[in-house]
């Protein structure tokens, strides 16, 4: 009998594990197996006669963690530039985990080795060259007058010059894919684009000669000239400053793409420099002063992305970062337009989206402000006993949810030690602050959010949302996965006249959308020409509506770090601050942020706050995202570059209004002055001073809007709570999340973190990530194929040795190019049974091919991760 009840006893936990998965979120597993193991011991025990006694093993209770916050006290951060030097700290365990992806083979075999080392994997980081576009010739550059990609095509030409299979295999050691488009390779976007990206590949192959035959009439057409196998303008060697990255792999791939200049004639200075010392030429400074000509560019996508058709606006455009490289963009109207129309989501079907973005991928080859090298399939190495929900793109650096769940098995409290390549590399600001991965890891450390992505599908998650309604134009391709999510359509949305569409920055209020409206009518009617009739405005519709309805007791329990609870006005700083800098008539405006704003307003229609207590906002808008949980507009407090409050926020404001320092490295280079740093350096003593000026003269930011919404008491008790914090810790840096900066040190290298203990959650709540089932997928079948005659070939999907099950995938495509490097057809394989998929080369298929050597080429996507899985095959085809 005692075998019986151990076996049933697997059974039952067996059950429970299923179980646990149909439950509602908020009944715990834990919660259920104990109910369910109850049951069955209770009927076990009928069944044994009263004289026997069984032995029955009762496994101590294993206490639940009442925790909140992080599992860390502290959080000890310091800089070590060397991936080596890094591994062997974490060897000796002098470090706990190195927060940065390494892609270089020797590294990683090292990583392998080590017996007390494991790692995070990622997908989600890439390199990249970015161009000075500026010029072709510039008046007084520091290397010199002619800038050779000032000139498109030229950029264009350098795909043929850089052999990308060469830094894939050599540089990279085969741990990284080739890329020739600003779409990720393990992307839905990808999958779902492959022809046309393949074609492109095969369009833009290495081809050195024909590098240097399309450069060499673009020069000769500025004026140029090739004297003894060297570039000359204006009798001056044409010289090229490369910007070389020192960290990783970039510095051998500065090295490589300076070998080819130097072969096809141009003199090239190697400008060697860490982030630190990089930052100040590429994006701080302008590129009209001629101080570099290319950037070896690193990136990484922190989060898995679902739709990637902003990232022509964000790669090529003005639209992208407020500093002056992207400023200074200029683009082909139909690729600009292009852009901006994929940004906002301006289609209404998939069909036009697919045309909008098959052109776009064409014109930003053309365009070639980036030239895209290759994805890095990329570790993070730890100590065993370390673990983390780490995102599949992202990694731990770039995962929201890394501080919530990085801990020690078994362990509560203590310290933790994470090494960075750089750390404190540029000003942390709300606004306009620090891009970099170094800094935006500890900005997302100190962070909370309304909702955060899911790091295995990239989907939102609700963290202070308690549902959204999304209210989406009829026909509209918009679907729904999660349940707090409720999606609807409707044929016509229309937005209320009082809700806010614009910002009037003089007057300091927001307009309605009845206001707007009647502004748009009256200037139409001035406009119009005598005897021209105009038609009255209707009303105001839009594509999409999202109301969301937030926690109950979100005022009570969530406060900022300086103890300030969360209020209305944290919202409503985040609404006005949306329109105010990009508004010539504000105290701070900034140029910077008017292309950002114009493409905004393009697609905003207005919001309504329904009700403050409970909180819930209404958001109307012609932009829309084919997931219903992507795009929720919240309106938390959570900005471009990391958490804000709107008491802190006005220090900068007040000091960037007085032009003593600013928010944007764009308007730094244009006026001269610091750029905010909420953590250190002089700015924090020019919003000390702010603050003191605020508590003697009282008063709040934005009055005729803000009075509305915020009393004086409420402001009294942040200037207090604010004092207090500065005189403790000595700068102005308060977020929400699992744990607070309690200090930075620039010149030592080094920030601690320490666990915030009155964040609302449980430090259990996100444990349920664990390991994430990405598909292992083999293709099989004949490599030898009779042209005019079918051929079936298998695909088979296994996740741990077991089939995937056909329900959890969404597609599995293929394509065939075939022997003269075209895609000859794409198509989807048919699912037989879990784990099983057939493609059938039909005779049709086969009978259009060429004689010669073929390539069959598979992706898998999967409903559980979004990240597409891919292999291929070559076969031969005969007559």
């Amino acid at each position: 009998m005692q075998k019986k009840l151990l076996a049933l006893f697997g059974v039952v936990m067996a059950l429970a594990m299923v179980l646990s998965a149909c439950q509602p979120a908020a009944v715990t597993p834990e919660t259920i197996v104990e109910t369910v193991i109850e049951t069955v011991i209770e009927t076990v025990e009928v069944e044994v006669p009263v004289e026997v006694e069984v032995p029955v093993v009762v496994e101590p209770e294993v206490p639940v963690s009442t925790r909140v916050g992080g599992w860390f006290d502290t959080i000890i951060v310091v800089e070590e530039p060397s991936t080596d030097a890094a591994i062997t700290r974490l060897e000796v365990e002098e470090i706990d985990a190195f927060f940065y992806t390494v892609g270089n083979p020797e590294a990683a075999a090292k990583i392998e080795a080590a017996p007390n080392i494991d790692y995070w994997r990622s997908s989600g980081s890439y390199n990249e060259l970015s161009f000075n576009t500026t010029g072709p010739v510039w008046e007084d550059g520091a290397i010199g007058n002619l800038n050779p990609f000032g000139v498109p095509k030229i950029r264009e030409a350098m795909n043929y010059l850089i052999d990308r299979d060469y830094v894939v295999q050599e540089i990279m050691g085969g741990l990284a894919t080739a890329r020739w488009t600003t779409f990720n390779s393990a992307s839905n976007d990808a999958a779902t684009f492959a022809a046309e990206i393949r074609a492109l590949e095969l369009k833009y192959p290495y081809d050195k000669e024909l590098a240097a035959e399309l450069i060499g009439a673009e020069m000769e057409a500025l004026g140029a000239t090739l004297d003894g196998g060297v570039w000359t303008y204006e009798g001056e060697p044409v010289t090229l400053s490369v910007l070389i990255r020192i960290e990783d792999e970039r510095l051998a791939i500065g090295d490589y793409v300076s070998n080819q200049l130097e072969d096809i004639g141009f003199t090239v200075i190697r400008d060697y420099k860490s982030a630190a010392d990089a930052s100040p030429i590429w994006y701080g400074g302008d590129p009209n002063a001629g101080a570099y000509s290319i950037y070896t560019g690193g990136w990484i996508t922190t989060a898995i992305p679902r739709d990637l058709g902003d990232n022509f606006a964000f790669f090529y455009t003005d639209m992208g970062l407020p500093s002056p490289m992207w400023q200074n963009y200029v683009n082909d109207p139909e690729f600009y337009d292009l852009a901006e129309r994929l940004d906002n989501a301006d289609y209404n079907s998939l069909e036009e989206r697919r045309e909008l973005i098959a052109r776009a991928l064409e014109l930003s080859l053309e365009d070639g402000a980036r030239l895209w090298l290759c994805d890095r399939n990329a570790i993070a190495p730890k100590l065993t006993n370390i673990s983390g929900a780490a995102d599949l793109y992202g990694n731990i650096t770039g995962a929201m949810l890394w501080a919530n769940t990085i801990r020690r098995a078994g362990e509560e409290g203590g310290s933790f030690t994470m090494a960075m390549p750089s750390i404190l590399t540029e000003p942390w600001n709300p606004i306009a602050g620090s891009n970099w991965i170094y800094d935006m890891t500890l900005i997302r450390g100190t962070s909370d959010m309304a909702t955060v992505p899911d790091p295995y599908t990239g989907l939102a998650l609700p963290v202070r949302v308690d549902r959204a309604e999304v209210v989406v134009e009829e026909g509209l391709p918009v679907f729904q996965t999660l349940d707090w999510v409720d999606l609807s359509f409707e044929a016509e949305i229309l937005v209320p006249e009082d809700a806010w569409a614009d910002w009037d920055a003089e007057a300091q209020q927001f307009i309605t959308v009845g206001e707007k409206a009647a502004a748009a009518a009256e200037a139409a009617a001035a406009e119009a020409e005598e005897g021209e009739e105009v038609e009255p405005a209707g009303p105001v519709t839009a594509k999409r509506k999202i109301t969301v309805y937030y926690q109950e007791d979100l005022f009570d329990v969530v406060t900022w770090h300086d103890g300030s609870p969360i209020s209305m006005g944290d919202f409503l700083m985040g609404m006005i601050l949306t329109f105010d800098r990009g508004k010539e008539d504000s105290a701070i405006y900034d140029a910077a942020a008017a292309p950002s704003l114009r493409s905004f307003l393009s697609a905003f229609k207005g919001v309504k706050v329904v009700s403050t207590d409970p909180l819930i906002i209404e958001t109307y808008t012609d932009t829309f995202y084919q997931d219903a949980e992507i795009g929720v507009s919240t309106w938390w407090p959570y900005y471009a570059q990391g958490i804000g409050a709107w008491h802190n926020l006005y220090l900068g404001i007040m000091a960037d209004a007085a032009g003593e320092a600013v928010f944007s490295q764009a308007k730094e280079s244009e006026l001269g002055v610091d750029r905010l740093s909420y953590i250190a350096g002089p700015t924090v003593d020019i919003m000390k001073s702010k603050l003191d000026l605020w508590a003697e003269e009282g008063g709040l930011p934005y009055e005729p809007t803000f009075s509305q919404f915020v009393t004086e008491d409420e402001a009294a008790l942040r200037i207090q709570n604010l004092t207090e914090w500065h005189r403790r810790y000595g700068h102005f840096w308060i977020g929400m999340g699992p744990y607070y900066l309690q200090r930075a040190f620039p010149v030592e290298g080094t920030v601690i973190l320490n666990q915030n203990p009155n964040y609302p959650d449980l430090a259990t709540r996100w444990d349920r990530f664990g390991a994430a089932p990405i598909p292992v997928v083999e293709l099989d079948g004949s490599a030898r194929v009779t042209i005019g005659t079918e051929e079936v070939y298998e695909v088979t999907v296994t996740f741990d040795g077991a089939p995937y099950a056909l329900a959890d995938i969404t597609t599995v495509n293929f394509l065939v190019v075939d022997a003269t490097n075209q895609v000859a057809y794409v198509g989807e394989a048919v699912g037989v049974a879990d784990g099983l998929f057939e493609i059938v080369m039909t005779p049709e298929i086969t009978g259009a091919l060429a004689a010669g050597s073929n390539t069959l080429e598979v992706v898998v996507v999967s409903k559980l991760v979004a990240v597409p899985v891919s292999t291929g095959l070559t076969f031969v085809t005969v007559e």
